[in-house]
């Protein structure tokens, strides 16, 4: 198992992408704290990936969630390895003239402040295993924005550049810093994404901008987290892998 003695925290883990990722975590050995904003989808994940798995409710923008979450981590498994920063919110695909304050500062305090929060709590955590691994979901609008996400893809962009910068900064640690830039996929937020009903003319317009021709999944976001979760890529820090089907070609 690529993971084994690993223990693990990712967020937003109740679905989509996180959920893809804390369950091939699990099957590849590693002690996973399931984290989501949502808790009864938190203890449905971990209890499908069995006694090697806790839920713990967190909004990741709260520091006392965030700090209780790492100190789960210690408390049930003895330490931490492995942390998958991938909750992440959005507006819906509009004028970036119309989005409102209030969404504007939850999808800050979300995708990046969260970062910060999570660096904190974990580092001295890592820090006591001799190193680890720090994992990013930042997006391909991070690199290729498009009209009506605006204010998303700036805070996609924060966390790609924020991923190269912890890279450097935390590598006398033995930390390692690492992105992954997921093309739009099949989660609970899709149609935000969309702006529109998810109906096959709608995915047929965000289809032709994909060179391979489909959405990403969450085992494809997963298969890529645990590429830079594992020991085998102890010398790859500072790199945003696009999984994109081309998308940023």
């Amino acid at each position: 198992m690529r993971l084994a003695g690993k223990v693990a925290v990712v967020t937003g883990a109740g679905s989509g992408f996180g959920k893809g990722i804390a369950e091939l975590f699990g099957q590849e050995g590693a002690k996973v704290v399931v984290a989501d904003i949502d808790a009864a989808r938190a203890a449905e994940v971990a209890a499908s990936i069995g006694a090697t798995a806790v839920p713990v409710t967190a909004d990741v923008s709260r520091k006392t969630d965030v700090d209780a979450m790492i100190e789960a981590a210690v408390a049930a498994f003895g330490g931490l390895d492995i942390v998958v920063n991938n909750a992440g919110t959005t507006h819906k695909n509009q004028s970036l003239m119309t989005v409102t304050e209030d969404e504007f500062d939850r999808i800050y305090a979300v995708n990046v402040k969260s970062i910060y929060l999570t660096t904190l709590a974990a580092v001295p955590a890592l820090e006591k295993r001799g190193g680890g691994s720090i994992i990013n979901t930042a997006s391909t609008a991070g690199l290729r924005p498009r009209p009506g996400l605006t204010w998303y893809n700036g805070s996609k962009g924060a966390v790609i550049t924020l991923t190269k910068s912890m890279a450097a900064e935390l590598a006398p640690k033995n930390i390692r810093v690492n992105a992954i830039n997921p093309v739009i996929g099949e989660t609970g937020l899709l149609e935000e994404f969309m702006g529109a009903p998810d109906t096959p003319e709608n995915r047929a317009r965000f289809l032709a901008g994909i060179p391979l021709g489909r959405m990403s999944k969450p085992s494809d976001i997963a298969n890529a987290a645990l590429f830079l979760a594992d020991p085998a890529s102890s010398f790859v820090t500072g790199v945003a892998i696009e999984v994109d089907g081309g998308r940023c070609i």
